[in-house]
């Protein structure tokens, strides 16, 4: 079997990021916000082509490195993107208006995740990108399983975190709560499930 290692560090430089997500990523480096890696940017690019997605939801800006993948993926696509962090927020919009992204396709929400969630719309969103607020994600969860239309599908970035979750002698509260989460989304009938290796993990769950 190849070097796994190997394999996950050429799937990543398979991604060539431009000027935008490399500005991006130091303004990341800057405020100490930790982004997803190309190749599930790439991912969630795909997806959004894939589902032909039109309405789009993300907890956590960062600095606008995965809005920038998830609308880079179809021109049709608006996001609404959700961070505590004014800061964050900011950085999202510079990042966006650097890539030329118009500003009627972008929603930028400084709030906290689950109240912000709680107030939109029912089965009016294709996917939900889940990248912040670890300690609430089972609420998150809920509150996404609701905005999905059937077919949709919730996406969670950082689901193996660290290569911990695979080990079982790791109990530490981030693995565990990642841990759980893949159980009880594996267990429900309403989704469709699968774990990717890329990046620090990506869960996906598509509802029936």
């Amino acid at each position: 079997m190849a070097d796994k290692i190997t394999s996950w560090k050429y799937t990543e430089d398979l991604v060539r990021e431009d000027e935008v997500l490399r500005q991006a990523r130091n303004r990341a480096e800057e405020l100490g916000v930790e982004c997803i890696t190309p190749s599930v940017g790439a991912h969630l690019s795909m997806l959004v082509n894939s589902l032909q997605a039109k309405s789009i939801v993300e907890v956590g800006s960062g600095t606008g490195v995965s809005a920038v993948y998830l609308l880079r993926g179809s021109a049709n696509a608006v996001l609404a993107t959700i961070d505590n962090e004014q800061e964050h927020s900011n950085a999202t919009k510079s990042t966006l208006t650097d890539a030329g992204i118009a500003a009627n396709r972008l929603r930028l929400i400084t709030g906290k995740a689950t109240e912000v969630l709680a107030n939109l719309a029912d089965a009016a969103y294709d996917l939900v990108l889940l990248d912040a607020d670890r300690e609430t994600l089972d609420v998150q969860i809920r509150e996404s399983s609701r905005l999905l239309r059937p077919g949709g599908v919730i996406a969670v970035a950082h689901a193996l975190w660290r290569d911990r979750v695979p080990d079982p002698a790791m109990r530490d509260e981030a693995t565990q709560i990642y841990r759980d989460l893949i159980r009880t989304l594996q267990d429900n009938d309403d989704f469709v499930t699968s774990v990717l290796p890329i990046g620090d993990g990506l869960l996906l769950a598509s509802k029936r």
